[in-house]
């Protein structure tokens, strides 16, 4: 099922998507910590404002370098060993709220990839067994300052100003991470196209590597790499990330 997070009325809420009538049924609570409860409340979804499917409360874990024509792209190669980071989680924003160019930065890029969201706390979780602490997969932009995160040698800067991880527009709970189309356009033209069947290191494997270092917490939110193709986005640029099988995430870009 596909789940959003939004407003309406000036309240937040949660709802499970009816793709028949494309309206949102209620939730009671958070569904990560409350489980999958439908009131007797629906609403239509061009009437609501989407916001990012999960409350920020704790950190971003994102993994470079997962396809390898990326890599080669950027001038590397896949590494040993995942290559781990952290997005702080005032990073993230929701569908159609703007991606803010910071001042420090004259070079930002969109990077399109799969977002796993973490269900329970999970540590030491071997790979065959991540499904079990996963709740569901999103669409994600690790827009990252490219001039910066050379500049820095090392990316907190580069990938963590405020803005820097759109997320939506909805929470898939049924989806399998093992293929499925992802891309990016750019104001309407294709910038990214790849399959999730080319990442280097599974879901699993991600979530056992990430999982072995610090605990994950429920609405932790882990990104997966991204295809290759990346580019510059500009104030006025419209980008959108998508993934077939959970939906299009578009964003405006401002300075």
């Amino acid at each position: 099922m596909k789940i959003a997070r939004y407003e309406y009325q000036n309240q937040l809420a949660y709802g499970v998507l009816d793709e028949e009538t494309d309206e949102l049924v209620k939730l009671f609570g958070d569904p990560i910590l409350a489980g999958i409860d439908t009131l007797d409340e629906r609403v239509p979804v061009a009437d609501v404002r989407l916001l990012a499917p999960v409350i920020p409360r704790s950190k971003v874990v994102a993994f470079g370098r997962n396809y390898a024509e990326h890599a080669r792209e950027m001038g590397n190669e896949v590494a040993e060993e995942p290559m781990m980071f952290l997005k702080p989680n005032t990073s993230i924003i929701g569908p159609g709220h703007p991606i803010i160019l910071p001042t420090q930065s004259q070079h930002v890029e969109h990077e399109v990839e799969l977002a796993v969201i973490i269900g329970q706390v999970a540590r030491h979780v071997p790979a065959g067994q991540a499904h079990q602490v996963i709740f569901g997969y999103t669409v994600a932009n690790d827009v990252t300052a490219r001039d910066l995160q050379r500049r820095d040698g090392q990316w907190s800067r580069a990938k963590g100003f405020d803005s820097f991880c759109p997320l939506g527009p909805y929470i898939e709970t049924e989806f399998d991470p093992r293929e499925g189309v992802i891309g990016a356009k750019v104001n309407g033209e294709t910038k990214q196209l790849g399959n999730l069947n080319q990442m280097e290191r599974t879901v699993g494997q991600l979530v056992e590597y990430a999982s072995s270092v610090f605990t994950l917490l429920p609405g932790d939110v882990l990104l997966t790499g991204t295809p290759a193709g990346v580019g510059p986005l500009v104030a006025g640029d419209e980008v959108v990330c998508a993934i077939e099988g959970i939906g299009a995430l578009s964003n405006p870009v401002t300075s």
